[in-house]
């Protein structure tokens, strides 16, 4: 069981400290209650290009990698649909150079038309790079856009063209910046040989003068019920013909989402799962093949995607896929396999709490999400699992009307 305190400063900013004596490091996670889903539909990727934008310079520090390195720490960031995500991990002696380093960046950032070309030129380079010229890039643009009508989930993070962050302005980028990027929207959790009074002073002399903003209120559309399947053709210049099929499920905090989580496990993740052993090993249709989800926190997707062997069709592939999903709606799934699956999980749930930076980002996410104690509880919800509830949760996901089926086929 994770252990932590918590305290508010009276600009919303919520701290989470969690003490471990073991380790000679501290880490810093700043997660920030903003992701792609939170953009203008006229502006899009906006969130990722902030990734990069808040490594730029802020109001009092030109270079933010610099006085890190020279306190012998190291920094990255991740945005995704949901949320943007900022950490830290540097010697304990050195702490403070986290809080006014991150205090800055959260105060002001040092805007400017140069770093804004500057940054905007690397996400397009980055949008060119991976989306455009690689085969099978433009995957989930294509997708998404498949699956979803209504939710700004039917764009992908990067964006959803390149024209709308070539053309994005510095008015525009600080309207998205002090309507979001505010302390009453973020989750600040410091782990390391700490006490909360040591973050509970540091937080307050470096983030408790920065202005708490407006808090942001979510109002986004809810896509509606998925009543009739959908396919799509796709042809391009790729060396294999590969399928993509997906499906509406639950957001992250709905109870089926443990029993969702678990189909994953037990039909396509890792070669001992069952698309992989009959469609890939036996039958020899797919060269590979998973399963696995989006993990959003609003209603995401359930995805199987493969790429078809030399040779095969993907119309018989795309066949074997559905035949094997009848089979789990028809005989459920038995005691080993749920039980292999909860071992698994068990053992990446453990995995991960040995790190001193996801202990850090998982607690400042679980608070995002309603309360960081949420994180004691997971393993128990995946226990809970049964046969029966997980068939229950199989039959909703996989209602005929409810999938999305991408063919991206080889061009001849």
């Amino acid at each position: 069981m994770l252990q932590f305190e918590r305290f508010t400063l009276n600009n919303g900013l919520r701290v989470l400290v969690h003490t471990d004596r073991a380790t000679p490091m501290v880490a810093m996670n700043i997660l920030y209650d903003v992701g792609a889903r939170d953009e203008d539909t006229a502006r899009t990727g906006f969130a990722h290009l902030f990734e990069h934008l808040m490594f730029g310079g802020s109001v009092n520090i030109p270079e933010y990698d610099e006085p890190l390195q020279m306190a012998g720490g190291e920094n990255n960031a991740y945005t995704t649909n949901d949320i943007t995500n900022y950490y830290i991990q540097l010697p304990l002696q050195n702490m403070e150079t986290a809080f006014w380093l991150e205090s800055d960046r959260m105060l002001s950032l040092a805007f400017s038309e140069k770093s804004l070309d500057v940054q905007r030129k690397v996400v397009c380079e980055e949008f060119k790079e991976h989306y455009l010229n690689k085969p099978y890039g433009d995957t989930w643009h294509v997708l998404r856009k498949l699956a979803y009508t209504t939710h700004p989930y039917r764009w992908p993070t990067i964006g959803e063209n390149l024209e709308q962050i070539e053309k994005a302005q510095l008015d525009d980028v600080k309207a998205f910046f002090f309507k979001h990027y505010r302390p009453s929207n973020a989750v600040l959790c410091m782990a390391g040989n700490i006490t909360t009074e040591q973050v509970k002073t540091l937080a307050e002399k470096w983030f408790g003068d920065i202005p708490a903003g407006d808090k942001y209120e979510r109002n986004l559309p809810a896509e509606p019920r998925q009543e009739q399947a959908r396919s799509l053709d796709v042809y391009a210049d790729v060396p294999l013909d590969a399928l993509y099929k997906a499906w509406h499920i639950s957001g992250r905090l709905a109870p089926s989402y443990y029993a969702t989580d678990l189909i994953t496990e037990v039909m396509g993740s890792g070669q001992s799962s069952r698309l992989y052993r009959r469609l890939v090993k036996e039958e020899q249709l797919f060269s590979s093949i998973g399963c696995y989800h989006t993990g959003s926190l609003d209603p995401g997707l359930l995805v199987i995607e493969g790429k078809v062997r030399e040779g095969k069709s993907i119309e018989a592939a795309n066949e074997a896929v559905e035949k094997e999903i009848a089979i789990l709606l028809a005989e459920g799934i038995t005691d080993s396999e749920l039980q292999k699956s909860k071992n698994k999980i068990e053992s990446m749930i453990a995995f991960e709490d040995m790190s001193l930076l996801n202990r850090a980002n998982n607690l400042a996410f679980y608070e995002l999400i309603g309360d960081a104690a949420l994180i004691n509880d997971e393993w128990d919800k995946y226990n809970a699992v049964t046969i029966e509830s997980l068939l229950d949760t199989a039959k909703e996901v996989f209602r005929e009307g409810n999938s999305n089926t991408l063919f991206y086929r080889k061009k001849i």
